[in-house]
Parts: C-alpha cells; structure tokens; sequence
C-alpha cells in the first residue's frame, strides 16, 4: 500500500461541505464520511445539509456538536447574509454531488473578500465532488476546472473531482486507521460479541447482510441460500430492505436452511463491522459498495436503477473494474434486472469461494492506490 501522505505536514484547513439529501441516504453518507475523514486529519469541516435528520442515527451525536472539529449547519442559513458574516470563511468549499452552493452564500465570501482588498489567490478552492463510477469519462473528466462565467464569483473556477478505481482519479473513501480497525475485528474474532450486542444468538450460521432496494429476485435469492449446504442467517438492514425482504418471503415457502433477522438502525461504524462480520454483502448505492470492497467478502452490488438505463454501463464497469467471472457478472445482471437474456431460470449459483478471490484481489489492487482524502487535499494545496 502506498504510504504518500502529504496531509502529515500540510497546514490544516477550514471545510465547508455542503449536501442535499436526494435518496436513500447515499450522499449524506458519503459528505459524513469525508467530513469525518477531514477531522480526524487534523481539518474542521462545516456540513451544511438540508436535511440532517439521518445523521440522528447514522452518526449519533453530530446535532449536537459532540464530534470534534465537525460543525453542522442548516442549508437554509447560506441565504441569511447577516449570519454568514460572523463566520470565518473558509479555505475549501465542497458541493457534494453538484449540490449548488446558493448565491448569498458565495456572494457574501466573494464581497467581503474583495471588500478586505484580497486577491485572487486567496478565494477558497471549490470543489465540485462527483458520484463514483469506473466508465471511462472519470479519467477524461476527473480535475477538469470550470471557470465562473456569471455571478458575484465571475472569475474564480471550480473544479471536478472524481472519485474512482484507478490512477487516473480521485480514489476512494478509506480512513487512515480503517485496515487497522478492521484486522483487529478479525484477530479477535468479534463476530459475536457484536452479534451479542445486537440481540442475535449466533451458532455459526453462515452470515449474509442485506441493504437493498426492491430487487425483484431477492425471492430466488433466498431460495439459492437455502440450498448451500448448512444454515444461513440473513441479516436485513432497516427500511427498504426490510420491507422487501418480508415482502420476498411471503411470496416463498418455508425456508428450512434460511433464517432472517431485522435489525435496527446501525450506526456507520456499525455498518461497518456488519459488513466485517458477514461471508456475503448485498449493498447498495455507493458508500456501501465501497465499504464492502474494502471488507473484502464476497459482494453483490444493487446499483441505482436510472430511467435511461445508464446504469446498466455503469454496473458493466465496475464488474470490468473486479475483474469479475462469468457467474458473478450472471448474478449481478440477475440480481439487478439488467440481463440483456433472462433466464426462466433460478438466480445463478451463488459461488461464496470464487466470489471472495475476486473482491480480495481487487481490494488488493485498489489498496495501491492513494485515499480520496489525501488526494483531495493535496489537490487542494496545489490549486491554493
């Protein structure tokens, strides 16, 4: 793994990351996650989201100002100039996911700067942090500034960061001490501790978690599970995956190999550890998909179905991306209605051993690579 991190002897900087809660929680996740990364390097970070309300539970405490060097705002306080100004500005501004930052707001640190007889150099680098994605356009795309044309920033540029799965792009969330927390989960085999802490009385089942949409063969998903040899706890995040999973199995008949439990809302340090503890993950999205490369298990990605099936190149890639054999591209297609020639068949045989080797390696590969964090900032540095 490579060890350049120029955040080691960096002076910190003051963050302000703004948010918009779309769906499904996705860009909320990932704006914590970098902010939380961002602190624990030294960094103060502002969060200003429209709608905070998942944080209650994804990162308790956080309402409250008890995380340090995280302060979180209303989105709604960027448009009350008299506010703004009793804050320090800040020295990077990141839209997370081309979330616009509204006009009072960058005309309130555009006036005030021009008022203090500031030049150029000192305006905050902004970043317009997109959505993960192994297509090709993310090399082409990833640094490319965008010049303000209009607007009390006329002038000043933006520029697009891409986060991604090659050299040639912003990489990927991975927090400094995450390999570390991660192999001590293991060593000392904490599975059931934590499964304890749950309420869940765990006899060595083999363990699946599941955080989904609606896929329409999660059905034949439980009926592959329930024909591996030996017993099989599902654990079914909350929300829409717990809807679809009891939904799933009213449609089936008694699972004899096949348990499910619900579990409530986990927190994102929790959601890691699920991830940890299981010998398959089905995630979601994208800050999901990340975390369970990074857990190296077995994985079977749901990607955001979009209306022009875009998605169906962009799950095409990431599976480029693992290098993936012919049955866990089957499954995926399968599993995310994206079969350019369905079968009237069952889902294709789940293959847990093949299926780890894959993940590892690309986690291997992937782990060559310099985090999302310490190349954004050193973008950052450069560009100030």
């Amino acid at each position: 793994m490579q060890t350049h991190n120029p955040l080691t002897s960096l002076q910190p900087l003051l963050w302000d990351v703004f948010c918009q809660v779309i769906d499904n929680f996705g860009d909320i996740g990932v704006c914590w996650r970098l902010c939380v990364d961002l602190a624990a390097r030294g960094h103060s970070v502002r969060l200003w989201v429209d709608d905070p309300s998942a944080l209650q539970w994804m990162a308790p405490g956080a309402m409250d100002g008890t995380w340090t060097a995280i302060q979180v705002l209303p989105m709604s306080r960027c448009e009350d100039a008299s506010a703004l100004a009793t804050l320090p500005p800040a020295d990077v501004w990141v839209e997370g996911f081309g979330c616009e930052i509204a006009t009072t707001f960058v005309a309130s640190y555009a006036y005030s700067t021009r008022a203090g007889g500031q030049n150029s150099t000192q305006f905050p680098a902004w970043i317009n942090l997109e959505y993960l994605s192994a297509e090709r356009y993310v090399e082409r795309s990833h640094g490319l500034p965008s010049p303000i044309l209009h607007g009390p920033a006329q002038g000043w540029t933006k520029h697009f960061f891409y986060p991604g799965f090659s050299a040639r792009t912003g990489g990927l969330l991975r927090e400094t001490d995450l390999l570390t927390r991660q192999q001590d989960f293991a060593d000392k085999d904490r599975r059931s501790q934590w499964l304890k802490k749950l309420g869940i009385a765990w006899s060595g089942e083999r363990l699946v978690s599941l955080f989904c949409y609606e896929p329409t063969a999660l059905p034949a998903l439980l009926t592959r599970l329930n024909e591996l040899p030996g017993p099989t706890l599902v654990l079914v995040t909350a929300g829409r995956a717990a809807a679809a999973a009891r939904h799933a199995t009213r449609l089936l008949p008694p699972l004899h190999q096949v348990s499910l439990t619900y579990l409530p809302t986990l927190t994102q340090v929790e959601y890691d550890q699920l991830l940890w503890a299981c010998d398959l993950n089905g995630v979601r999205g994208e800050d999901s998909l990340v975390r369970a490369i990074w857990a190296g298990k077995p994985l079977l990605w749901q990607i955001y179905p979009q209306h022009d099936a875009a998605h169906i190149d962009k799950l095409n890639a990431f599976l480029d991306v693992l290098n993936a054999s012919d049955s866990l591209r089957a499954i995926h297609h399968a599993w995310n209605g994206t079969d350019p020639h369905p079968s009237t068949a069952a889902l294709p045989e789940i293959r847990l051993q093949e299926w780890s080797e894959t993940v590892q390696s690309a986690r291997t590969r992937l782990l060559q690579m310099d985090d999302l964090v310490t190349q954004l900032v050193d973008f950052v540095q450069k560009k100030r």
